[in-house]
Protein backbone atom coordinates (compact mmCIF):
# COMPACT_ATOMS: atom_id res chain seq x y z
CA UNK A 1 0.00 0.00 0.00
CA UNK A 2 2.39 2.83 0.85
CA UNK A 3 4.75 1.69 -1.53
CA UNK A 4 2.11 2.39 -4.40
CA UNK A 5 3.46 6.66 -5.42
CA UNK A 6 0.27 8.63 -5.78
CA UNK A 7 1.53 9.09 -9.97
CA UNK A 8 -2.23 9.45 -10.56
CA UNK A 9 -2.38 12.96 -9.33
CA UNK A 10 2.12 13.18 -9.77
CA UNK A 11 3.43 11.29 -12.76
CA UNK A 12 6.60 10.40 -13.15
CA UNK A 13 9.08 10.25 -16.27
CA UNK A 14 10.84 6.86 -17.30
CA UNK A 15 13.80 8.23 -15.82
CA UNK A 16 12.28 8.96 -12.33
CA UNK A 17 10.58 5.31 -12.40
CA UNK A 18 14.11 4.14 -12.76
CA UNK A 19 15.88 6.11 -9.91
CA UNK A 20 12.95 4.77 -7.64
CA UNK A 21 13.29 1.32 -7.95
CA UNK A 22 17.24 1.13 -8.31
CA UNK A 23 16.93 2.99 -4.54
CA UNK A 24 14.41 1.29 -3.11
CA UNK A 25 16.08 -2.11 -4.52
CA UNK A 26 19.03 -0.63 -2.69
CA UNK A 27 17.60 0.63 0.57
CA UNK A 28 15.51 -3.22 1.26
CA UNK A 29 18.57 -5.31 0.70
CA UNK A 30 21.81 -3.07 1.43
CA UNK A 31 20.59 -0.23 3.62
CA UNK A 32 17.78 -1.86 5.72
CA UNK A 33 20.21 -5.08 6.74
CA UNK A 34 22.82 -2.71 8.16
CA UNK A 35 20.57 -0.22 10.30
CA UNK A 36 20.81 -2.37 13.26
CA UNK A 37 24.70 -2.96 13.57
CA UNK A 38 25.42 1.04 12.66
CA UNK A 39 23.42 2.20 15.39
CA UNK A 40 25.14 0.12 17.33
CA UNK A 41 28.56 1.01 15.92
CA UNK A 42 27.73 4.53 17.17
CA UNK A 43 30.19 7.18 16.32
CA UNK A 44 31.54 5.12 12.87
CA UNK A 45 31.34 6.36 9.72
CA UNK A 46 29.60 3.42 7.23
CA UNK A 47 31.88 3.95 4.61
CA UNK A 48 31.68 0.65 2.71
CA UNK A 49 27.65 1.04 2.32
CA UNK A 50 29.30 4.91 0.89
CA UNK A 51 31.10 3.14 -1.47
CA UNK A 52 28.23 0.43 -2.36
CA UNK A 53 26.37 3.36 -3.17
CA UNK A 54 28.28 5.70 -4.86
CA UNK A 55 29.35 3.17 -7.50
CA UNK A 56 25.62 2.98 -8.51
CA UNK A 57 25.80 6.90 -8.42
CA UNK A 58 23.25 7.36 -5.44
CA UNK A 59 25.39 9.28 -3.65
CA UNK A 60 25.29 12.05 -6.91
CA UNK A 61 22.55 11.65 -8.74
CA UNK A 62 21.05 15.23 -7.40
CA UNK A 63 24.29 16.66 -9.25
CA UNK A 64 24.14 18.16 -12.47
CA UNK A 65 25.15 16.28 -15.39
CA UNK A 66 27.87 18.67 -16.43
CA UNK A 67 29.56 17.89 -13.37
CA UNK A 68 29.41 14.07 -13.60
CA UNK A 69 26.13 13.96 -11.64
CA UNK A 70 22.75 11.91 -12.03
CA UNK A 71 21.33 15.37 -13.12
CA UNK A 72 18.24 14.90 -11.32
CA UNK A 73 18.44 18.69 -9.71
CA UNK A 74 14.49 19.22 -9.24
CA UNK A 75 13.52 19.04 -5.82
CA UNK A 76 10.51 16.58 -6.32
CA UNK A 77 13.04 14.02 -7.85
CA UNK A 78 15.34 14.39 -4.62
CA UNK A 79 12.47 14.23 -2.55
CA UNK A 80 11.05 11.00 -4.15
CA UNK A 81 14.55 9.42 -3.76
CA UNK A 82 15.03 10.57 -0.52
CA UNK A 83 11.87 8.82 1.07
CA UNK A 84 13.03 5.36 -0.67
CA UNK A 85 16.34 5.78 1.20
CA UNK A 86 15.33 6.47 4.70
CA UNK A 87 12.15 3.70 4.28
CA UNK A 88 15.67 1.65 4.33
CA UNK A 89 16.93 3.77 7.26
CA UNK A 90 16.46 7.21 8.29
CA UNK A 91 19.99 7.87 9.36
CA UNK A 92 21.65 5.81 6.60
CA UNK A 93 19.54 7.79 4.07
CA UNK A 94 20.51 10.99 5.36
CA UNK A 95 23.89 9.75 5.54
CA UNK A 96 23.82 8.81 1.71
CA UNK A 97 22.18 12.29 0.82
CA UNK A 98 24.45 14.64 2.08
CA UNK A 99 26.55 15.30 -0.55
CA UNK A 100 23.07 17.39 -1.72
CA UNK A 101 23.42 19.51 0.99
CA UNK A 102 26.47 20.76 0.52
CA UNK A 103 26.12 21.14 -3.08
CA UNK A 104 23.25 23.08 -2.92
CA UNK A 105 25.37 26.67 -1.77
CA UNK A 106 27.80 25.88 -4.34
CA UNK A 107 24.96 25.64 -7.27
CA UNK A 108 23.01 28.22 -5.83
CA UNK A 109 26.06 30.64 -4.90
CA UNK A 110 29.27 29.98 -6.61
CA UNK A 111 31.04 31.19 -9.76
CA UNK A 112 31.02 28.19 -12.61
CA UNK A 113 34.81 27.60 -11.58
CA UNK A 114 33.78 27.12 -8.40
CA UNK A 115 31.53 24.85 -9.33
CA UNK A 116 34.08 23.06 -11.53
CA UNK A 117 36.07 22.97 -8.75
CA UNK A 118 34.26 21.46 -6.44
CA UNK A 119 31.88 19.12 -7.75
CA UNK A 120 32.63 16.83 -10.25
CA UNK A 121 35.10 14.72 -7.10
CA UNK A 122 31.41 14.28 -5.61
CA UNK A 123 30.29 12.26 -8.42
CA UNK A 124 33.92 10.01 -8.57
CA UNK A 125 33.03 6.35 -8.00
CA UNK A 126 35.29 7.20 -4.09
CA UNK A 127 33.84 10.29 -3.30
CA UNK A 128 34.68 12.55 -0.40
CA UNK A 129 31.66 13.25 2.10
CA UNK A 130 31.23 16.61 2.42
CA UNK A 131 29.39 18.99 5.31
CA UNK A 132 27.91 22.36 5.44
CA UNK A 133 28.87 24.14 9.40
CA UNK A 134 25.88 26.57 10.79
CA UNK A 135 25.40 25.59 14.13
CA UNK A 136 27.17 26.91 17.27
CA UNK A 137 26.77 26.25 20.58
CA UNK A 138 24.84 29.17 21.44
CA UNK A 139 23.19 29.69 18.29
CA UNK A 140 20.29 27.29 16.79
CA UNK A 141 18.56 28.11 14.78
CA UNK A 142 18.76 31.45 14.59
CA UNK A 143 21.58 31.87 12.12
CA UNK A 144 21.96 35.38 11.77
CA UNK A 145 23.09 35.55 14.83
CA UNK A 146 26.65 33.27 14.63
CA UNK A 147 29.43 34.54 16.04
CA UNK A 148 32.13 32.92 14.07
CA UNK A 149 34.03 35.70 12.13
CA UNK A 150 36.21 36.02 9.27
CA UNK A 151 38.80 38.43 8.93
CA UNK A 152 39.72 39.94 5.82
CA UNK A 153 43.47 39.75 5.26
CA UNK A 154 46.01 39.77 2.44
CA UNK A 155 44.43 37.37 -0.61
CA UNK A 156 41.36 35.85 1.84
CA UNK A 157 40.29 35.54 4.93
CA UNK A 158 40.69 34.04 7.99
CA UNK A 159 38.10 32.29 10.21
CA UNK A 160 37.85 32.19 14.11
CA UNK A 161 34.93 30.48 16.12
CA UNK A 162 33.47 27.12 16.86
CA UNK A 163 30.35 25.30 15.24
CA UNK A 164 28.60 22.03 16.58
CA UNK A 165 26.44 19.61 15.56
CA UNK A 166 28.16 19.06 12.52
CA UNK A 167 27.18 16.25 10.52
CA UNK A 168 30.26 14.02 8.94
CA UNK A 169 32.69 16.61 10.36
CA UNK A 170 35.89 15.07 10.38
CA UNK A 171 34.95 12.22 7.99
CA UNK A 172 34.41 14.63 5.60
CA UNK A 173 37.14 16.03 2.78
CA UNK A 174 34.86 19.28 1.94
CA UNK A 175 33.18 21.89 4.34
CA UNK A 176 30.89 25.02 3.42
CA UNK A 177 31.29 27.55 6.60
CA UNK A 178 29.08 30.27 7.21
CA UNK A 179 30.84 33.11 8.88
CA UNK A 180 30.20 36.68 9.41
CA UNK A 181 32.21 39.52 7.45
CA UNK A 182 30.47 42.19 9.02
CA UNK A 183 29.16 41.32 12.87
CA UNK A 184 27.03 44.35 12.73
CA UNK A 185 24.64 43.70 10.17
CA UNK A 186 23.26 40.54 11.33
CA UNK A 187 22.22 38.67 8.63
CA UNK A 188 23.46 40.79 5.81
CA UNK A 189 26.37 40.29 7.28
CA UNK A 190 26.82 36.53 7.18
CA UNK A 191 29.36 34.84 4.22
CA UNK A 192 29.69 31.38 3.01
CA UNK A 193 33.36 30.01 2.59
CA UNK A 194 34.40 26.98 1.08
CA UNK A 195 37.22 24.75 2.86
CA UNK A 196 39.08 21.76 2.46
CA UNK A 197 40.06 19.29 5.40
CA UNK A 198 43.43 19.84 6.53
CA UNK A 199 43.40 23.53 6.53
CA UNK A 200 45.70 24.70 9.14
CA UNK A 201 44.08 26.00 12.55
CA UNK A 202 40.80 23.63 11.64
CA UNK A 203 40.12 20.73 14.06
CA UNK A 204 37.45 18.53 15.03
CA UNK A 205 36.52 17.36 18.60
CA UNK A 206 35.17 14.21 19.74
CA UNK A 207 32.24 12.14 17.95
CA UNK A 208 29.16 13.34 19.73
CA UNK A 209 26.80 10.13 21.61
CA UNK A 210 23.47 11.11 20.20
CA UNK A 211 19.97 9.18 20.75
CA UNK A 212 20.16 8.59 17.69
CA UNK A 213 20.71 9.05 13.83
CA UNK A 214 24.02 7.46 14.61
CA UNK A 215 25.04 6.68 11.20
CA UNK A 216 25.17 10.85 11.12
CA UNK A 217 29.11 10.68 13.12
CA UNK A 218 28.34 14.60 14.44
CA UNK A 219 31.54 16.56 15.54
CA UNK A 220 32.54 20.41 16.66
CA UNK A 221 34.85 22.33 14.40
CA UNK A 222 37.18 24.37 15.47
CA UNK A 223 38.63 27.27 13.73
CA UNK A 224 41.73 28.75 14.72
CA UNK A 225 43.20 31.01 11.85
CA UNK A 226 42.38 29.33 8.97
CA UNK A 227 42.93 30.89 5.71
CA UNK A 228 40.62 30.81 3.07
CA UNK A 229 41.80 31.98 -0.36
CA UNK A 230 38.95 34.90 -1.95
CA UNK A 231 37.95 32.09 -4.70
CA UNK A 232 36.81 29.98 -2.05
CA UNK A 233 33.89 32.61 -0.76
CA UNK A 234 30.84 31.57 -2.56
CA UNK A 235 29.14 34.66 -3.91
CA UNK A 236 29.65 38.34 -2.81
CA UNK A 237 30.31 39.53 0.65
CA UNK A 238 27.02 39.21 2.78
CA UNK A 239 24.79 37.09 0.20
CA UNK A 240 25.67 33.75 2.74
CA UNK A 241 22.66 34.20 4.78
CA UNK A 242 20.47 34.58 1.44
CA UNK A 243 22.21 31.16 0.12
CA UNK A 244 21.52 29.72 3.86
CA UNK A 245 18.22 30.10 3.57
CA UNK A 246 17.36 28.98 0.12
CA UNK A 247 19.05 25.64 0.83
CA UNK A 248 16.98 25.55 4.11
CA UNK A 249 13.64 25.52 1.90
CA UNK A 250 15.14 22.92 -0.33
CA UNK A 251 16.28 20.89 3.02
CA UNK A 252 13.35 21.21 4.69
CA UNK A 253 11.18 19.33 1.59
CA UNK A 254 13.86 16.71 1.25
CA UNK A 255 14.02 16.31 4.87
CA UNK A 256 10.21 16.12 4.75
CA UNK A 257 10.61 13.35 2.57
CA UNK A 258 13.24 11.51 4.69
CA UNK A 259 10.43 12.06 7.50
CA UNK A 260 7.97 10.31 5.41
CA UNK A 261 10.38 7.48 4.80
CA UNK A 262 10.78 6.48 8.08
CA UNK A 263 7.10 7.12 9.26
CA UNK A 264 6.40 4.33 6.19
CA UNK A 265 8.89 1.87 7.36
CA UNK A 266 7.61 2.22 10.81
CA UNK A 267 3.46 1.54 9.51
CA UNK A 268 4.58 -1.22 7.60
CA UNK A 269 6.49 -2.77 10.31
CA UNK A 270 3.56 -1.99 12.36
CA UNK A 271 1.12 -3.22 10.06
CA UNK A 272 2.91 -6.71 8.77
CA UNK A 273 3.34 -7.15 12.83
CA UNK A 274 -0.41 -6.97 13.51
CA UNK A 275 -1.68 -9.10 10.76
CA UNK A 276 0.76 -11.92 12.04
CA UNK A 277 0.21 -11.37 16.11
CA UNK A 278 -2.93 -12.96 17.49
CA UNK A 279 -4.39 -12.02 21.20
CA UNK A 280 -7.80 -13.29 22.47
CA UNK A 281 -7.75 -15.37 19.73
CA UNK A 282 -7.60 -13.55 16.48
CA UNK A 283 -4.81 -11.18 15.10
CA UNK A 284 -4.17 -7.77 16.79
CA UNK A 285 -5.45 -5.94 13.59
CA UNK A 286 -8.88 -7.07 13.84
CA UNK A 287 -8.67 -5.70 17.61
CA UNK A 288 -10.20 -1.69 17.06
CA UNK A 289 -8.03 0.15 19.24
CA UNK A 290 -5.14 -1.45 17.02
CA UNK A 291 -6.74 -0.93 13.78
CA UNK A 292 -7.51 2.57 14.35
CA UNK A 293 -4.24 3.42 15.47
CA UNK A 294 -2.80 2.33 12.28
CA UNK A 295 -5.44 3.85 9.87
CA UNK A 296 -4.28 6.94 11.48
CA UNK A 297 -0.14 6.17 10.98
CA UNK A 298 -1.24 5.22 7.15
CA UNK A 299 -3.33 8.68 6.82
CA UNK A 300 -0.66 11.00 8.49
CA UNK A 301 2.13 9.34 5.96
CA UNK A 302 -0.18 9.97 2.54
CA UNK A 303 -0.75 13.20 3.99
CA UNK A 304 2.86 13.91 4.55
CA UNK A 305 4.07 12.65 1.22
CA UNK A 306 1.82 14.81 -0.44
CA UNK A 307 2.72 17.98 1.56
CA UNK A 308 6.80 17.18 0.46
CA UNK A 309 5.26 16.86 -3.34
CA UNK A 310 3.37 20.07 -3.22
CA UNK A 311 6.72 22.02 -1.65
CA UNK A 312 8.60 20.44 -4.00
CA UNK A 313 6.94 21.35 -6.88
CA UNK A 314 6.42 24.82 -5.73
CA UNK A 315 10.67 25.14 -5.04
CA UNK A 316 10.75 22.77 -8.83
CA UNK A 317 8.52 26.07 -10.06
CA UNK A 318 10.21 29.11 -9.01
CA UNK A 319 7.58 30.04 -6.57
CA UNK A 320 8.18 31.27 -2.83
CA UNK A 321 8.29 28.13 -1.28
CA UNK A 322 9.26 29.10 2.37
CA UNK A 323 6.03 28.80 4.44
CA UNK A 324 5.05 25.38 2.12
CA UNK A 325 8.18 23.90 2.90
CA UNK A 326 8.03 24.45 6.43
CA UNK A 327 4.56 22.90 6.77
CA UNK A 328 6.13 20.06 4.70
CA UNK A 329 9.14 19.55 7.35
CA UNK A 330 6.58 20.02 10.09
CA UNK A 331 3.75 17.83 9.35
CA UNK A 332 6.24 14.73 8.69
CA UNK A 333 8.70 15.02 11.55
CA UNK A 334 5.63 15.08 13.62
CA UNK A 335 4.29 12.40 11.56
CA UNK A 336 7.57 10.30 11.85
CA UNK A 337 7.45 10.60 15.69
CA UNK A 338 3.66 9.82 15.82
CA UNK A 339 4.45 6.97 13.57
CA UNK A 340 7.46 5.67 14.99
CA UNK A 341 5.72 5.64 18.48
CA UNK A 342 2.63 3.95 17.26
CA UNK A 343 4.73 1.00 16.04
CA UNK A 344 6.14 0.44 19.78
CA UNK A 345 2.62 0.94 20.82
CA UNK A 346 1.52 -2.17 18.63
CA UNK A 347 4.68 -4.40 18.90
CA UNK A 348 4.25 -3.61 22.60
CA UNK A 349 7.34 -5.34 24.77
CA UNK A 350 8.88 -6.28 21.33
CA UNK A 351 8.76 -2.99 20.13
CA UNK A 352 10.41 -1.89 23.52
CA UNK A 353 13.06 -4.72 23.00
CA UNK A 354 15.95 -4.71 20.31
CA UNK A 355 14.62 -7.37 18.33
CA UNK A 356 12.63 -4.70 16.17
CA UNK A 357 14.01 -1.81 14.62
CA UNK A 358 10.41 0.21 15.75
CA UNK A 359 12.60 1.66 19.11
CA UNK A 360 15.47 2.41 17.10
CA UNK A 361 13.81 4.61 14.53
CA UNK A 362 11.34 6.33 16.99
CA UNK A 363 14.77 7.21 18.50
CA UNK A 364 16.49 8.17 15.14
CA UNK A 365 12.86 10.35 14.17
CA UNK A 366 13.06 12.41 17.10
CA UNK A 367 15.98 14.27 15.22
CA UNK A 368 13.59 14.86 12.01
CA UNK A 369 11.80 17.04 14.75
CA UNK A 370 15.07 19.46 15.98
CA UNK A 371 17.48 19.13 12.57
CA UNK A 372 17.11 22.44 9.85
CA UNK A 373 14.77 24.59 12.15
CA UNK A 374 13.12 22.71 15.28
CA UNK A 375 9.04 22.48 14.49
CA UNK A 376 8.37 25.63 16.79
CA UNK A 377 10.75 27.25 13.88
CA UNK A 378 8.71 26.33 11.44
CA UNK A 379 5.31 27.13 12.98
CA UNK A 380 7.01 30.58 13.02
CA UNK A 381 7.40 30.29 9.71
CA UNK A 382 4.23 29.51 8.55
CA UNK A 383 3.11 32.01 11.37
CA UNK A 384 4.89 35.06 9.75
CA UNK A 385 3.44 33.96 6.36
CA UNK A 386 -0.01 33.84 7.50
CA UNK A 387 1.01 37.41 8.92
CA UNK A 388 1.92 39.10 5.53
CA UNK A 389 -0.55 37.20 3.06
CA UNK A 390 -3.30 39.49 1.93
Amino acid sequence: MFRDLPTDLVPLSVEQRAIVEMVRDFADNEIRPLAREVDEADTVTPWDLWNRASALGITAFMIPEEFGGGGFTDAFTQCLVQEELSAGDSALGNFLGSSGFFAHPVLDLGTQEQKERWLPALTTATPPLSSLAITEPDVGSDAAAMTTRAEKTHGGYRLYGMKTWISNAGSADFYGIFAKTDPSLRSKGVSAFLVRKGAEGMTFGEPMRKMGQRALVNREIYLDGVFVPEEDRLGDEGQGFYGLMHTFDASRAILGASATGLARAATELALEYAKQRTQFGKPIIEHQAVSFRLADMATRVEQSRLMVYRAAKMLDAGTEASAACAQAKLVASETAMFCTWGAVQTLGGWGYSREFLAEKWMRDAKLEEIEEGTSDIQRLVIGRRLATST
